[in-house]
């Protein structure tokens, strides 16, 4: 029963969750991020990443979107739906994760052995935190805490992966299947950017204990048996780190995911000015290209002059600079503009109604493009006529831009209109006469009339030829008598 309940629950959290985001759809333009050089040029922004998407988290709109529906190996941002699941299992009341305590054994180990994966040196059996699990989950990444999580909260590791792939259905995401914990293996492991960004804004605005944890650059986990003085756990997200050269001071983290067949994945947002934007990146390469050599050569300040470069963090810091110097909020519809007027039939007094916009429409547009470049595509209803209310949709207006749709806007009518009984009449009268069924009736009459003209035309001819040709008349012969 309390399964069930915690299922509704999510549901119902996830419908809300959603349903602030649904006004986000109408929204969906992807811009091209560009940056000025210092002859003032500018030039489109290098993006080494094969999938990228980049939400507003507090209008939703979607400003850079590149193969974000592309299923590809997420890696360790796998363990961003670990991290929800036990969050929905055991909530995220801080006290309650510090007192739950979990363990596992070697079944919890033995295949991560030999792989290189990323660790936080929890053995095997040693008593841990649901707490403290979850920053060694989130924060150096840490393999063996998703298998221990997934014993601990599914029974066993099958049925926790059954348990995240419940939730993949709970969130909609049409793109995502996992098939174990950490992400290490990429055997039906796949997502999408959008859809881990998904999952990303889910814990975010549910769960403050996450926000925490993966916006922190170290943690110390709490002394155990093994490790009496605690273990010291460092983010492998160097963005939220200022001793890296990757230190960017608007990131608040989320979590990175690297390996072979995934490339360099990475999960973050930052704020600016109230302004908060959502990046997830997924297959950026993983060994230093060669044509940025030379670079590191001329600068051995810069992150090309070390020997691994991340390009994720270079992809979601150019993002972010691009959009906190570039986008700004125009306004595109003020609703209390007239747009204009429509014909209104059987008006008693006038025979227009003005229109104006429902509501106003403004997002985050770039600086750069001329808000006069969206195209207002306005389409009114046929044949309005009288009543007209004040707040009748008679209309819509489009905002499109470059073939896409950024929003359908209602127009209405400002304007009462009454009708005229004597105009609907005459119109009706006046619409009669000019119908089919009044030229077919008129046919019909002519028709009759001609046919009964004929009728009498040959009646009367008839009469005529009688009297030229009249019949002997009896009894009136002429004879001669003698006497």
């Amino acid at each position: 029963m309390k399964k069930k309940l915690r299922v509704i629950a999510a549901l119902l959290c996830a419908a809300l969750i959603f349903a602030d985001m649904g006004s986000f759809t109408a929204s969906a333009l992807s811009f091209v991020p560009t940056t000025v050089d210092a002859d003032g040029e500018r030039s489109e922004v290098k993006l080494y990443s094969d999938c990228v998407y980049m939400v507003n988290m507090d209008s939703g709109e979607v400003v850079v979107d590149i193969n974000s529906e592309k299923e590809v190996p997420p890696a360790s941002l796998t363990k961003l739906m670990t991290a929800v699941v036990l969050l929905d299992e055991l909530g995220g009341d801080e006290s309650t994760l510090r007192n739950k305590m979990m363990s596992a054994g070697t079944e919890a180990f033995d295949e991560l052995y030999d792989t290189g994966a990323a660790t936080a040196d929890i053995q095997p059996n040693e008593s841990v935190s649901a707490y403290d699990l979850l920053a060694a989950l989130l924060i150096p990444s840490a393999c063996e805490a998703a298998n221990i999580i997934a014993i601990n909260v599914g029974e066993n590791i099958s049925g926790f992966v059954d348990m995240m792939n419940a939730k993949v259905s709970e969130l909609g995401l049409k793109h995502t299947h996992f098939s174990n914990a950490h992400g290490l293996f990429t055997q039906q492991n796949y997502s999408t950017a959008k859809d881990i960004s998904t999952i990303c804004r889910y814990a975010l605005d549910k769960y403050p204990v996450f926000e925490e944890l993966v916006g922190s650059p170290s943690f110390t986990m709490a002394p155990t048996d093994f490790h009496p003085e605690g273990t010291y756990i460092a983010s492998t997200d160097y963005m939220i780190n200022e001793y890296t050269k990757y230190y960017y001071a608007k990131c608040r983290g989320i979590k990175t995911g690297t390996t072979e067949s995934a490339g360099r994945c990475f999960a973050s947002y930052a704020v600016s000015d109230g302004v908060r934007y959502l990046v997830v990146t997924m297959g950026a390469p993983m060994e230093k290209l060669a044509e940025d050599v030379k670079k590191g050569e001329a600068d051995p300040e810069s992150v090309y002059a070390d020997d691994v470069v991340y390009y994720s963090f270079i992809d979601h810091i150019n993002l972010y600079e691009w959009a906190f110097d570039t986008l700004v909020q125009k306004d595109f519809i003020n609703e209390s503009s007239e747009v204009r007027d429509v014909k209104v039939g059987y008006g008693k007094k006038q025979d227009y109604a003005n229109l104006k916009p429902a509501n106003g429409y403004s997002r985050m547009w770039p600086v750069n493009i001329p808000i006069e470049d969206v195209e207002k595509r306005i389409t009114v209803r046929d044949n309005i006529v009288a009543p007209v209310e004040k707040g009748d949709v008679l209309g819509t207006m489009e905002l499109i831009y470059k073939g896409e749709v950024l929003a359908v806007i209602d127009l209405i009518s400002t304007t009462k209109v009454e009708r005229s009984p004597v105009k609907e009449r005459a119109r009706i009268t006046k619409a009669y006469f000019g119908s089919k069924l009044f030229k077919v009736t008129g046919s019909i009459v002519l028709l009759c009339i001609g046919a009964y003209c004929v009728f009498c035309f040959l009646l009367a001819q008839r009469k005529y030829l009688r009297g030229l040709n009249p019949g002997p008349e009896s009894g009136n012969d002429d004879t001669d008598s003698e006497e």
